[in-house]
């Protein structure tokens, strides 16, 4: 019982971590420092259009963690898509990251939470049923 409300707490704060950063920090720019950021590494150009829509794209995916479709596809997407997105922030505009290059360290522990809630907690509960 224990496993299941630390999966199930797992998941909705992972869901929440994508859902409120692309609702509020995105798509209503209540975090400008996120345009910011896509300028920084897209070009300025189409910026807003284009956070908007990773907006929209985090907002997906906070719904799909919450879904329990193909959850294993999920967290693996979710890790590329994390490792991926703070390698270029890292590379290419550290200086606008709210803790710079220690970002890093909070993409990392996201990273770790995903893999444990699906590879550990996940499979341990489908085998208990």
């Amino acid at each position: 019982m224990k496993d299941k409300v630390i999966h199930n707490l797992l998941t909705y704060t992972i869901a929440a971590i994508w859902f409120t950063n692309g609702m509020f920090c995105k798509v209503l720019n209540l975090a400008p420092r996120h345009q910011q950021i896509v300028a920084g590494i897209l070009g300025y150009k189409y910026s807003r259009t284009l956070t908007i829509l990773i907006g929209l794209s985090e907002i997906a995916m906070s719904i799909w963690v919450l879904s329990n479709i193909k959850t294993r596809l999920n967290a693996i997407f979710q890790i590329i898509i994390i490792a991926t997105m703070n390698t270029l922030e890292f590379l290419l505009v550290p200086d606008l990251l709210l803790w710079g290059k220690y970002n890093s360290v909070f993409a990392i522990l996201l990273i770790i939470g995903i893999y444990y809630n699906e590879f550990y907690l996940h499979k341990k509960l489908a085998q208990q049923n």
